[in-house]
């Protein structure tokens, strides 16, 4: 008679209905369910537990748990249970919600397979590799049941198909950080930052999570040919910022603006009335700016090139020359030099030197020769 009850209390449900039972055994591959209000059993295969791969029932369930199910199949004397698509019914709704609302929310990582990770969130979701980090990453073994911030960034049911991104999470909050820095800088600030990246044409450094621009002619007071001859990656630097353009994102900055210049104690490298080494750089009408230092140039004004009169510098000196010079004047203020090469140039005499007479014409007497002249004129 208990077992005619049964089989009638079994045909009373349906496939697709949804139950609530208590855990009454765990097996290795299923779990016994006792559905509530009722005397009957339920299975629950290993493969309905989770929409992730199970190697063991306990690893999911365990004795005395109270679960929500879908009846499967209605057998004779039990029914065939899934915990597995009731909670994904449950979940694809609120992922749905987290994806249309772009939510960030946190998962632990269940599993770690080839091309990404796997996180359960009632259904599979899968994260590639590419999507895991802003920066690249060879091994995720350690990534196993570590929590992360995700983004949905592919949803589709049908397909039974959840793609998340921790890399959205990072790159979003960049962004946040990016615009905040970008309206908290202004012209003439100076920063620590550090150099990023080295190209053709300059440095990137970075200012605390944004990157600006230090030009190649930013780089130094001198002549620099290379941008790693003076700067490499990695390297602490400060810097000034010239230009923030905040509609395209972004900096212009300069190292050269925070070093000593060239010019400063220019009047103690190069003091009144002293005698220094000089290359010509430029030659015009008026003189030749003589290089003393890196990126410290001195007129020589064209009165003060040769004691001979000359009409253009380019009769004396060529550009690329090495030259003395004698400072004449300092203006460390103005960054003005004025140097002379005349100034070190033996005078030239316009007289003739003492005039010696032979040596048998010594003791020859201007009277002797007056005399005669007056003689000569008596005849």
């Amino acid at each position: 008679m208990s077992e005619e009850m049964n089989q009638v209390e079994v045909r009373s449900f349906e496939v697709g209905d949804q139950v609530t039972g208590q855990v009454t055994k765990v097996e290795e591959k299923q779990v016994i369910i006792n559905i509530n209000d009722s005397k009957l059993d339920g299975i629950i295969p290993i493969s309905e537990l989770s929409s992730l791969h199970v190697e063991k029932a306990s690893d999911v369930v365990a004795e005395g748990d109270e679960l929500e199910l879908e009846i499967l199949k209605v057998e004779e004397e039990a029914l065939i249970l899934s915990k597995r698509k009731l909670d994904a019914e449950k979940s694809w709704a609120n992922l749905e919600k987290k994806f249309n609302e772009g939510e960030i929310f946190e998962a632990e990582i269940k599993d770690v397979v080839k091309g990404g990770l796997v996180v359960d969130l009632g259904v599979r979701g899968f994260v590639p590799a590419s999507l895991v980090e802003a920066y690249f990453v060879e091994d995720f073994s350690d990534y196993k049941g570590k929590t992360l911030t995700f983004k949905i960034v592919e949803l589709e049911k049908g397909k039974n198909r959840l793609i998340l991104s921790h890399r959205a999470v990072i790159e979003e909050e960049k962004g946040k950080q990016k615009h905040q820095i970008l309206d908290s800088l202004q012209l003439g600030d100076v920063l620590d930052g550090t150099v990023q990246r080295i190209t053709d044409f300059g440095a990137f450094v970075d200012i605390g999570g944004i990157d600006g621009l230090v030009h190649i002619s930013q780089l130094s007071y001198e002549h620099v040919e290379k941008p790693s001859d003076v700067v490499e990656e990695g390297q602490k630097v400060k810097v000034k910022v010239l230009r923030v353009d905040r509609d395209n994102e972004r900096i212009s900055l300069s190292i050269k603006d925070t070093l000593p210049g060239p010019w400063a104690n220019i009047a103690e490298k190069a003091p009144k009335g002293s005698v220094l080494d000089g290359v010509v750089k430029r030659l015009v009408s008026y003189g030749a700016f003589i290089e003393l230092f890196p990126g410290v140039e001195g007129l020589v004004h064209i009165s003060q090139i040769s004691h001979k009169h000359i009409g253009t510098p380019n009769e004396v000196l060529k550009e690329g020359q090495e030259v003395q010079v004698k400072v004449l004047e300092v203006n460390e203020r103005d960054q003005r030099l004025s140097l002379s090469l005349k100034e070190l140039q033996e005078k030239e005499q316009d007289y003739l030197t003492d005039y010696e007479l032979p040596e048998e014409s010594k003791g020859f007497q201007l009277g002797e020769m007056i005399g005669d002249q007056l003689k000569n004129l008596k005849k």
